[in-house]
């Protein structure tokens, strides 16, 4: 873990340039801090907390107007692979997957996140974005932040800085922004079951119904 200042004085609602060289120091100190961050992906901007904190996951849900499962950013493959419990077969196959617009909910390890941010039968729903700001951000932590759009349950993602801060205004500590995102309906969702990815369309929550899994098909090599 990197030495980020856990005494900065966050104002309401700062916005930062993801080309400033300070970016990744102050939504780290943010998330240190206990705050809430929306950082750009390489599909939508996100809501970003430690994703181990309960009382910063709590107001998370609060903004969202929801409760449950949430998924994380991960650094690279070989965290994954550390955070999870599946065997080497099953890696081999998942690690194909992982990078780009894509999640992909494995069984991890006790306490790597808060338990209320898994699914029901203990999975966690993973990313690694092609954005390169998430990923570093978690790499200079040491620890996952949570990825969930920015929205309120059941409306649209919102992909637009200012239209988020107009929305959100004082209900989070610190905007990344890289502009505009375009249109997305957010990452093609898989689930490992039985040796085998199943593809969910993107809007689906499967967090919610893991037993759902049926209904779609299976991603081949």
């Amino acid at each position: 873990m990197e030495n980020f200042k856990k005494s900065m004085t966050i104002k309401s609602t700062d916005r930062v340039l993801v080309s400033s060289k300070n970016a990744l120091q102050t939504a780290g100190n943010a998330i240190m801090f206990g705050g809430i961050i929306v950082y750009p992906t390489d599909t939508l901007y996100g809501f970003g907390v430690d994703a181990r904190n309960e009382t910063a996951i709590k107001k998370l849900n609060e903004i969202k107007g929801r409760e449950g499962p949430m998924s994380v950013i991960a650094p690279d493959a070989n965290t994954v692979l550390s955070w999870t419990n599946i065997s080497y077969k099953d890696w081999e196959l998942v690690k194909k997957f992982l990078r780009g617009p894509t999640t992909i909910i494995l069984p991890v390890k006790e306490g790597i996140v808060h338990q209320s941010i898994l699914g029901v039968d203990g999975t966690l729903g993973i990313r690694i974005p092609s954005h390169s700001f998430g990923p570093d951000l978690v790499g200079k932590l040491g620890f996952p932040i949570t990825t969930t759009s920015v929205n309120k349950t059941n409306q649209d993602p919102l992909n637009n800085p200012n239209e988020i801060i107009n929305e959100f205004y004082g209900q989070f500590d610190i905007l990344i922004d890289d502009g505009n995102l375009p249109v997305s309906k957010g990452s093609t969702i898989y689930k490992l079951e039985k040796s085998k990815l199943i593809v969910f369309p993107a809007d689906f929550d499967i967090l919610l119904f893991p037993n759902h899994s049926l209904l779609f098909f299976t991603a081949s090599l």
